[in-house]
């Protein structure tokens, strides 16, 4: 053990004379060595950066959170349009179809009850969501392919989420022929009218 009383002194190395320090602390000298030049580099890098980055944002050159938050939303929709393009102009005579087979308006009465309900109700009456039966339409004119670009693509800002993504086509074909089929059956307790009035063909 060191003895406390005589502390052992500090031992410089030859040639480290010139870079010693003349304060003295508790015994303890310091050496006065030169940084390293990369060191040195990524510090003066890093003042020069932080200089510019505030500069360019605090002068209003730079794009707020607002800005970002916007222009992050644009690019999540246009992806969203990208991965469930709406199934209207080229499938309309495939959606007519449909809506006049009863096979494929049951198999849309069933994606209706396993997705649609908690919103629309059993019989398309409106909950959360709008009444789908009466001649008031928030969103397009209810014609099939309105149904089926708002299907498609969702409404999020209404909280309806883009189903094109999640069901197969052959379910998006049906469901959106039996919501049509929906229009005038008048169920009790429908929820009032929504939207703008239409005028329907059939």
């Amino acid at each position: 053990m060191s003895d406390p009383k005589n502390p052992p002194q500090n031992q410089i190395l030859k040639g480290e004379e010139k870079i010693l320090l003349d304060h003295n602390y508790d015994g303890i000298q310091e050496l006065d060595h030169v940084l390293p030049r990369w060191w040195l580099g990524i510090l003066y890098g890093t003042i020069i950066f932080a200089a510019w980055y505030c500069g360019y944002y605090l002068s209003g050159h730079g794009p707020g959170s607002r800005q970002e938050l916007a222009g992050d939303m644009k690019v999540i929709s246009d992806l969203r349009a990208q991965a469930a393009p709406p199934p209207t102009q080229n499938n309309s005579q495939d959606l007519l179809a449909a809506y006049k087979d009863p096979a494929k308006l049951k198999h849309g009465a069933e994606v209706f009850v396993s997705k649609c309900v908690a919103c629309h109700g059993d019989k398309g009456q409106g909950v959360i969501g709008p009444n789908l039966t009466d001649d008031y339409w928030i969103h397009g004119k209810g014609t099939l392919a309105d149904i089926a670009e708002v299907v498609a693509t969702g409404v999020p800002d209404k909280g309806m989420p883009p189903w094109g993504p999640v069901l197969a086509p052959d379910e998006l074909r049906d469901v959106v022929a039996f919501v049509h089929s929906l229009h005038g059956t008048n169920p009790p307790g429908a929820k009032p009218p929504q939207g703008d009035l239409q005028q329907f063909a059939d």
